[in-house]
């Protein structure tokens, strides 16, 4: 239990040191957004911002981020923003929440398709490893007379499916060999094949009945897999691999893809600026870590409102994705009203083809119908994908019963029954 009689001597003890991070990070933010809102006044063009900008070239640093022709469209229209951070305004206020949804039944006939992801992680303390991995998937049609689906697909892992691929020569020789991270992989491959597969079905029947507006697909994070540069081959190959036939599907099949971030970290706008300010001769932006892209925007925006795209150009991982590396693009998004905006990935091919904005719509309006700023379609994913701590035992119960049956005995830790019942 956490002893709130000693909690606030601790806090006190660390007064100054947190006072110290409030007051650097407010003055190295401050710099950052300067240099952005008088991007203009240096780069009055995409083309003059991108002839700056280091190649996509290995051996060159990082760009980080790339404008579009969107970038123009901002500056068309900056004089009334009064050069402020680039966005595009929503251009909509709703004096409630039902306003809000009545302007979201715009989405009225379009099928918005999500999928999300949960696992089971093989039982250390179980005499016979096994791990569960469930994907949930939910297709809303928006039209009545035409059911929505809630589904999932399931898999179990048996000991020689999670078993560590990458040991060194180094590696403890008494350590647990299954692998978390085998687990984890295969959640987000079946995430990926059930996403490409549900796109499939969803180009068919648009093709055959022609409706106004193409299906809209989300992806409950990034497609570009940053996270996966610290992994050891092949884990991180199969990681690249998949993302990169998720933004294939998408284009081949002209299915509109958004991989929506939540809470992003991600720093291109913040590699671009370093990169623009130290053109400058004095630059003047440290390099830092605790400034994010998001944070740039923080405040600056209404609901609603979004920043330009941006090609997403970061020569690390995406150096891997051959002729996808620059086919990913970027936005961000005001979903809440008092939280930094979400980040949004797309395929190049909706910004070449004038989908963005109306594709947009479709996420404002299904942010509407969700929660705390939440996408309902992946809300619902989620929620169908969960599996809970009952679930957890339950799924061992039935792993014990199946496993008895065919005589083979499955035994765990008390111990680890014991903790699992009082947390």
């Amino acid at each position: 239990m956490l002893h709130k009689g000693k909690l606030q001597a601790a806090l006190n003890q660390k007064r100054s040191q947190f006072s110290l991070f409030d007051g650097s990070f407010s003055d190295q933010l401050n710099s950052y957004r300067n240099i952005l809102e008088t991007l203009h006044t240096r780069y009055p063009s995409s083309a003059q911002l991108a002839q700056i900008l280091p190649p996509d070239q290995p051996g060159m640093p990082s760009a980080g981020a790339r404008p579009t022709i969107e970038f123009d469209r901002w500056l068309v229209n900056a004089a009334y923003n009064h050069y402020r951070a680039p966005h595009f305004s929503f251009g909509r206020e709703f004096a409630n929440h039902e306003q809000a949804r009545q302007w979201a039944e715009c989405i009225e006939g379009v099928t918005t398709v999500a999928v999300d992801g949960s696992q089971l992680l093989p039982w250390r303390d179980a005499s016979i490893p096994v791990a569960l991995v469930q994907v949930g998937y939910f297709i809303n049609p928006h039209m009545r007379g035409r059911p929505y689906i809630k589904d999932v697909q399931m898999e179990v892992l048996a000991p020689d499916e999670i078993m560590e691929e990458s040991k060194t020569e180094y590696a403890d020789p008494d350590s647990y060999p299954y692998s978390d991270m085998q687990v984890t992989l295969r959640r987000y491959l079946l995430e990926i094949e059930t996403l490409c597969r549900l796109m499939a079905q969803c180009a068919q029947a648009r093709d055959a009945e022609a409706p106004v507006h193409s299906p809209v697909v989300f992806f409950d994070g990034s497609l570009v897999v940053s996270f996966a540069l610290s992994m050891p081959n092949p884990y991180r190959e199969h990681y690249i691999n998949s993302a990169i036939a998720l933004v294939k599907t998408s284009e081949e099949l002209r299915v509109p893809l958004i991989g929506y971030i939540d809470t992003s970290y991600a720093r291109d706008i913040i590699t671009m600026l370093r990169r623009v300010d130290a053109l400058e001769g004095q630059p003047v932006l440290r390099d830092t870590k605790k400034i994010h892209d998001a944070l740039l925007w923080q405040g600056c925006l209404q609901w609603g409102d979004r920043t330009p795209a941006m090609i997403c150009a970061r020569n690390d991982i995406l150096t891997s994705y051959g002729r996808y590396r620059d086919r990913i693009a970027f936005c961000y998004l005001q979903t809440t009203a008092n939280r930094g905006p979400a980040r949004l990935e797309f395929p190049r091919w909706m910004l070449d083809e004038g989908l963005v904005e109306p594709v947009l719509d479709v996420v404002r309006a299904e942010v509407i119908a969700g929660l705390g700023g939440y996408p309902y379609a992946i809300e619902t994913a989620d929620a169908v994908s969960v599996i809970t701590m009952p679930d957890r035992n339950e799924f061992y119960a039935h792993f014990q019963d199946f496993m008895q049956r065919q005589g083979v005995k499955f035994t765990f830790s008390t111990k680890s029954m014991s903790k699992g019942r009082r947390r």
